[in-house]
């Protein structure tokens, strides 16, 4: 097996969650206001939005699981953009819904243009784009070995 299918993210409000997501523009089709886990189709992969103490209950059952949202985790997630217009517009929109702007976009030393973001419940995103890249027919980055 070598496929990720669910990016699940512990959130501690589910609906303001499910709005900023929809609003950066990730389909979901279950808009019943006592969902108790949201999904969202994306290309490749489904993003998984699952209410953070469940979550660390579901991991350790019974054991109480410390919870931290300080700081950095080390894990990052990520928008591939077709065209460096739409890193921009993403930041734009992730802003505009309550994400912290962490880093604004720039030309990074990889060549390519990069920005990154913390959403509400405070997991780094970064939106990138570079001339070299290319997709397959399902949308999904291309990286040559």
């Amino acid at each position: 097996m070598n496929r990720i299918n669910l990016i699940a993210l512990g959130v501690l409000n589910i609906e303001k969650a499910r709005t900023f997501y929809k609003g950066l523009g990730f389909q979901c089709y279950d808009d019943s206001p006592d969902a108790p886990i949201i999904f969202f189709n994306n290309q490749g992969t489904k993003l998984e939005l699952f209410p953070l103490e469940q979550l660390a209950t579901d991991i350790a059952g019974d054991e109480p699981m410390k919870i931290n949202r300080e700081g950095f985790n080390g894990i990052t997630l990520a928008m591939n953009a077709k065209k460096k217009e739409e890193v921009d517009d993403v930041m734009e929109r992730a802003r505009s819904l309550g994400a912290e702007i962490v880093k604004e976009p720039v030309i990074v030393s990889w060549g390519g243009y990069s920005g990154y973001f913390r959403d509400l419940d405070g997991y780094y995103w970064e939106v990138a784009y570079a001339d070299a890249w290319a997709f397959d027919d399902q949308n999904m980055l291309v990286i040559d070995e």
